[in-house]
């Protein structure tokens, strides 16, 4: 049944992970996120559901078990903070080639480096562009309350599954940290070994039976003409996820003659701050993305045609930013507003950068 519990932006992801029917959670504790592993290992959900929950050595060990979960057809995952999953990359890589479904989340601090234990928006690139080596993307979803860490853990196994694929949350430390009440859903059942072999029949490693070749989980193949074959697939399969699966949020929008794009925690404030700039009697709307990759370009693109210009606030040196202004393509001006090594930006600070860019 429902229920209604008030609780961090951390444990809402661990009360996620259980009532998705989650097999198996594999992670290294590290701030602002620690608080995952501590709360499963509080809930003792081993008893409950029997899901599996291990602190591993490292974070290389955690997504290397992870990878090891995924390939026997199981809902997985991992949680981290931005050090940790840069530590992952190379398993994230690993994964992403051999079609593998599982849930990443990354809730962020300020870098670079160790750097800071306050919250950051400075993994937008390496979560979109850059997480490790090789063509490959992951959908990113960017949760802006406590309810949407607790959703998007059943959204992120549902679309890791729908295209074998993985997926990162991509939260920060004020979302991880704060606390409001969250509706958490009916328990959803752990798969049993026939709806396993139901779904992942086809791929998974569940012991080979008659009627079908082996299944082989590997991101190796030394044969280049093979290769480029299985990049090409993954290729459609990435353009088939941006034509079906672009999130976004759009509000006051109607009359808007400037746009505010802001995603996470960032989004959180622009809202109070496109509510005074309205006061003041300035068409200011907000966009916010919920899928930073698939990225809402064709819904900037169409706005640049209309508006006067963007504003991005980001916590960080601008890094969405360059997503907006490809998609605006120079048709109006885009201006970025940025704080970084954990400092955060009041509305009062996004309203002034509105009063002095709009013209």
């Amino acid at each position: 049944m429902e229920e209604i519990k008030l609780i961090k932006g951390n444990e809402a992801v661990a009360e996620g992970a259980i009532r998705s029917g989650c097999d198996g959670y594999f992670g290294y504790p590290i701030t602002p996120q620690s608080e995952v592993l501590e709360t499963l290992m509080e809930l003792r959900p081993w008893e409950s559901t029997g899901m599996v929950v291990v602190q591993a050595e490292s974070e290389v060990s955690s997504i290397n078990m992870v990878y090891g979960g995924a390939a026997c057809g199981k809902r997985v995952m991992t949680s981290s903070s931005s050090p940790g999953v840069s530590l992952m990359a190379e398993g994230l890589s690993y994964l992403a080639g051999a079609e593998l479904p599982c849930l990443v989340v990354n809730v962020q601090r300020g870098g670079p480096g160790l750097g800071t234990i306050q919250p950051s928006q400075a993994d937008y690139f390496q979560a979109v562009k850059g997480t490790a080596h090789g063509d490959f993307k992951m959908i990113v979803l960017a949760p802006n309350s406590v309810q949407e860490m607790y959703d998007h853990v059943f959204d992120g196994f549902d679309l890791a599954f729908k295209y074998r694929i993985p997926v990162m949350m991509l939260s920060d430390g004020i979302i991880g940290q704060m606390m409001e009440k969250v509706v958490m859903t009916r328990q959803r059942p752990r798969w049993t070994k026939e709806e396993v072999s139901q779904i992942s029949d086809s791929w998974a490693t569940l012991g080979k039976h008659a009627g079908r070749e082996k299944n082989v989980i590997t991101s190796l193949e030394l044969d280049s003409q093979i290769m480029e074959k299985r990049n090409e697939h993954l290729q459609a399969k990435y353009r088939k996820i941006e034509a079906a699966e672009v999130r976004f949020e759009e509000s006051q929008m109607e009359d808007a003659e400037y746009v505010v794009v802001a995603f996470g925690s960032s989004a959180r404030i622009a809202s109070e701050a496109v509510s005074m700039a309205r006061a003041a009697g300035m068409k200011v709307g907000l966009l916010r993305p919920i899928t930073l990759w698939p990225f809402p370009t064709k819904r900037i693109e169409e706005l640049a045609g209309r508006v006067k210009g963007f504003l991005v606030p980001e916590l960080n040196a601008g890094q969405m930013v360059e997503d907006v202004r490809l998609a605006v393509n120079g048709k109006v001006p885009v201006w970025h507003y940025g704080r970084m090594g954990g400092m955060i930006y009041s509305p009062e600070d996004i309203f002034n950068e509105l009063k002095n860019n709009a013209r």
